[in-house]
C-alpha cells in the first residue's frame, strides 16, 4: 500500500501536490509588527483603539494579506496607520506555536511622511525614547523596543 501511495505522489506532481498539501497542512494568520525608529533613536508608538483599556499603547501592527511578503506588511501597516514612510530592517522577532497564528517582528526606519493617524483604529501617535516608555504599553512590546523579545 505504502509504495502504490508513493507512486501516485510521484505522479501527480506540481500544482495538485499543493493543493493536497494545502488541504491537510495547518493554516495560519501571520501577526506582523514594525519597530519603527527615527534619526534619533525614538521608536514610534500608537494608542490603539480596539485594544483592551488599560494596554492600548503599542508598535503598528496588523495580519499579513495573502500572498504579501511580511517586510511589505509593516510598510502597508505603517502607512495606513500613519502615513509614514519606513525601510523595513533586520528581523526581530519569529514566535510560532499559537493555535492559528504566527508573530513576526522586524525593525524599521523612518524615511518619509507626514503624521496622520487612521482615525479608526488609532487614537494617538508619538513618538518616545526608548529609556521613557508610557503606561499602558503592550509588556510583549516593549520586550521588542529593547531588544529582549522572549
Amino acid at each position: 500500500m505504502k509504495k502504490l501511495i508513493a507512486a501516485a505522489w510521484r505522479l501527480i506532481r506540481g500544482p495538485i501536490q499543493w493543493r493536497v498539501l494545502w488541504i491537510f497542512q495547518a493554516k495560519f494568520m501571520v501577526g506582523v509588527t514594525g519597530i519603527v525608529r527615527d534619526e534619533a533613536g525614538r521608536v514610534l508608538l500608537l494608542r490603539h483603539r480596539m485594544w483592551p483599556e488599560g494596554r492600548q499603547w503599542g508598535l503598528p501592527t496588523g495580519y499579513a494579506i495573502k500572498g504579501e511578503r511580511f517586510e511589505e506588511t509593516v510598510v502597508r501597516e505603517v502607512r495606513e496607520e500613519t502615513g509614514l514612510q519606513v525601510q523595513v530592517g533586520d528581523l526581530a522577532y519569529l514566535k510560532s506555536g499559537y493555535r492559528l497564528r504566527v508573530e513576526v517582528a522586524y525593525e524599521a526606519a523612518l524615511i518619509g511622511g507626514t503624521l496622520k493617524i487612521d482615525s479608526f483604529e488609532i487614537l494617538e501617535a508619538k513618538w518616545f525614547a526608548p529609556g521613557d516608555l508610557p503606561e499602558g504599553l503592550q509588556e510583549s512590546h516593549r520586550l521588542l523596543i529593547l531588544g529582549k523579545g522572549d
